[in-house]
């Protein structure tokens, strides 16, 4: 069998059979095949010819500490199964990295749409593009009402104290993929570190909520949310603030994200913002510190994915560009905190 990059399937065969028994043919020959798109962890199809799943893994090479924890993706997804919030089926997980080379995990594969283009959209028409993006609003308002001890997440993180934790820890973060001097990025981090508001209560975040980490089926549905690889216990405001931060970007005219907001019918950024407000019940009144902290995020993470790529530590096309959007992001996030009151 011919092994994808990162992972060795004869291996992957060998541990599911006495894992999960039965859901792959042991006596078969997986193939698989790494999914377009992912410029974090890893993710690949894996199939015996009649059954398919998905396999995720930490990026190869240079990895942020806490960033890629297979074990708590995997916790939260699990815990997730019986609440409003749609995630794929959790088969297993091995926090053993001699299997393959590093911890993993094994999970349905939903059928559904990550919509990352407007042109995508566009071909639905507003009505339904509209549609999908009051689910996605609302879905994320549905997450953030979950008691994190009724499903047994209690202990998934520390919420007191949160943003604070953030802004610090995104910043050494940022200093962990260091290749080059970032205008704005010290007078953000200083900015943020000073104004940090009052939390609202607590809750399960995401991390890195938008509509292309959900698969949305061909009734317009949303099948799963996935990639939850930066979920935690924290202040939800943290997730709209980076949903609507992905949407300025794209408003621009950022490259490499995602542009389905420009799609005639998505709700715009104060229609997000008052829907979310109104289902959640949330106070929004520093909203602008939130959206500083999420391009403040999203730029290190950016940054991050940059520093693999001139290192050569990455999998896959699309990498060349990912560093041109750090600056602008980091500029936005000034603007964003300096106009919170």
């Amino acid at each position: 069998m011919t092994n994808p990059t990162g992972l060795d399937l004869e291996a992957l065969s060998t541990w599911l059979a006495t894992a999960v028994p039965g859901l792959l043919d042991p006596a078969a020959t997986l193939t698989g095949e790494v999914i377009a798109g992912g410029k974090s962890n890893l993710t690949y199809t894996v199939t015996d010819g009649t059954t398919r799943v998905i396999v995720r893994r930490p990026p190869l090479g240079h990895v942020l500490a806490t960033a890629h924890d297979m074990g708590r993706e995997h916790r939260v997804m699990a815990a997730l199964a019986t609440t409003p919030v749609p995630v794929p089926r959790m088969y297993a997980a091995c926090p053993d990295d001699t299997v393959i080379g590093a911890p993993f995990y094994v999970m349905e594969q939903v059928e559904g749409t990550p919509y990352r283009s407007a042109s995508q959209l566009e071909a639905l028409g507003a009505a339904r593009t509209k549609a999908i993006s009051e689910r996605m609003v609302d879905t994320l308002a549905d997450l953030h009402v979950v008691d994190p001890a009724s499903v047994g997440l209690s202990d998934f993180g520390r919420p007191e104290g949160f943003l604070a934790r953030q802004v610090k820890r995104w910043g050494q973060q940022l200093d962990s993929s260091h290749t080059r001097d970032l205008a704005g990025a010290h007078r953000l981090r200083t900015l943020l570190a000073e104004r940090v508001p009052q939390e609202t209560p607590p809750a399960i975040v995401h991390g890195d909520y938008r509509l292309d980490n959900i698969l949305t089926n061909a009734d317009d549905e949303l099948a799963a949310v996935i990639d939850w690889e930066m979920a935690t216990l924290g202040d939800p405001l943290t997730d709209i603030a980076l949903l609507l931060t992905y949407q300025r970007i794209a408003q621009l005219g950022g490259t490499g994200v995602s542009t389905v907001s420009l799609a005639p019918g998505f709700l715009t950024v104060d229609e997000i913002g008052a829907r979310y407000g109104a289902r959640s019940g949330r106070d929004l009144t520093h909203l602008g510190f939130y959206e500083g902290l999420a391009a403040f995020k999203l730029a290190v993470i950016l940054e991050g994915i940059h520093y693999r790529f001139v290192h050569g530590q990455t999998v896959g096309e699309g990498f060349s560009n990912v560093g041109e959007m750090v600056e602008p992001l980091l500029s936005l996030g000034l603007q964003r905190t300096e106009g919170d009151h």
